[in-house]
């Protein structure tokens, strides 16, 4: 997601550590007491403006959520939507979601989330792709025996590469959705994006894929 520079946004991000972990790599390893309990612990790579992890997070108390975003702009409004929801499960990171290993443990993850990543649809640039399988071994490091990816995207060309990738790397396809939004699937929690694809009428994909 690409988003105008907002004035500030590092002075919020830098105001707010409670929420906010300025220091990541001291993290890894140490996510359950940074939350105060060992509840299970979900991620989600590309968290966009936070409408999905702070739903989640709303919806799901007994679950740890960490929404992970690269740009500035985009991570403080997802801040803006975490403080008001007032909800301590939930964290973010201003990281890179290729280097996940930096800061998080082997298996201290217990589920990931891509939601509308970056299709990148040239071939040139299939390296790119979060479910490409140098990000899915990252993934798998990260994760526990059996980890789960669920993945939703607008885009049917990344969905179709993601469930070839997935099915090529050895991953269970749990459950398909090619109409998301037309199928019976209970608490869904929509992203920015997918709001907007919806009220255009295009069709939502998702997978749940298995280690």
């Amino acid at each position: 997601m690409r988003v105008r520079r907002r004035k500030g946004a590092e002075e919020h991000l830098a105001n707010n550590p409670h929420y906010v972990i300025l220091n990541p790599e001291d993290a890894k390893g140490h996510w359950q007491e940074i939350f105060g309990n060992d509840k299970p612990i979900h991620i989600e790579v590309g968290s966009g403006k936070g409408a999905f992890i702070t739903g989640m997070a709303l919806q799901n108390p007994g679950i740890n959520y960490i929404g992970i975003d690269i740009q500035v702009s985009v991570l403080s409004h997802a801040l803006d939507k975490v403080l008001a929801s007032e909800a301590e499960n939930i964290r973010l990171l201003q990281v890179d979601g290729s280097s996940l290993t930096n800061y998080f443990a082997d298996e201290e993850i217990d589920l990931l989330y891509l939601n509308f990543s970056d299709p990148w649809p040239k071939k040139k640039h299939a390296k790119r792709r979060l479910t490409y399988k140098t990000f899915l071994d990252t993934y798998k490091q990260i994760l526990p025996e059996h980890g789960e990816i669920h993945l939703k995207t607008d885009n049917r060309g990344l969905f179709e590469y993601s469930l070839a990738s997935f099915s090529q790397y050895g991953m269970v396809l749990k459950q398909v959705w090619l109409d998301l939004h037309a199928s019976d699937y209970e608490g869904n929690v929509m992203t920015e994006y997918e709001q907007k694809f919806s009220d255009k009428g295009q069709v939502i994909y998702r997978v749940e894929a298995m280690f």
